[in-house]
């Protein structure tokens, strides 16, 4: 990846996640590796560990992966939900988060945000949100978030 495409999506994740999140997701002294489509557009980046970061979709924006949620979280902290601890086992398995299980969201999500999935601030999953943040608070049915993949490394104790 040279240092012109890297810029270009650093820019949209700092436009998508906010203010840092473009090089807090992709470092300028990190390699990266980037999965092309035929045509030559980024389909998913990944870190030099092999653990993919995103993916960037034909809309234009990032879908998240474990290791870009962690990145984001310890970073910037969001944009998230939290749930109670009850829906750990659930939600780390990549099983849907519910409203009538979030406990705190930012007031700046809006269904189809990319958000991470938290408890007690560790990440339990990445996903789409379902429901704006007033939502999420107000109702007590329905999905949250619609969690594309979970952390296996957090369990329920």
């Amino acid at each position: 990846m040279d240092g012109q495409e890297r810029q270009r999506l650093q820019t949209i994740a700092a436009y998508q996640f906010g203010a840092g999140a473009g090089t807090t997701l992709f470092p300028d002294d990190e390699t990266l590796s980037v999965l092309r489509t035929s045509s030559g557009r980024p389909q998913q980046i990944s870190a030099a560990t092999g653990e993919r970061l995103v993916s960037y979709g034909v809309d234009g924006r990032f879908t998240l992966g474990i290791a870009g949620g962690r990145r984001l979280l310890g970073a910037l902290g969001g944009p998230a939900v939290a749930v109670g601890t009850e829906s750990i086992p659930f939600v780390t398995e990549g099983k849907n988060a519910f409203a009538k299980f979030v406990q705190r969201v930012d007031p700046a999500v809006r269904p189809g945000d990319e958000v991470l999935v938290t408890c007690d601030e560790s990440l339990l999953a990445v996903g789409r949100a379902e429901l704006d943040a007033e939502a999420m608070d107000a109702f007590e049915t329905g999905v949250a978030v619609s969690v594309r993949a979970g952390n296996p490394d957090v369990r329920a104790d």
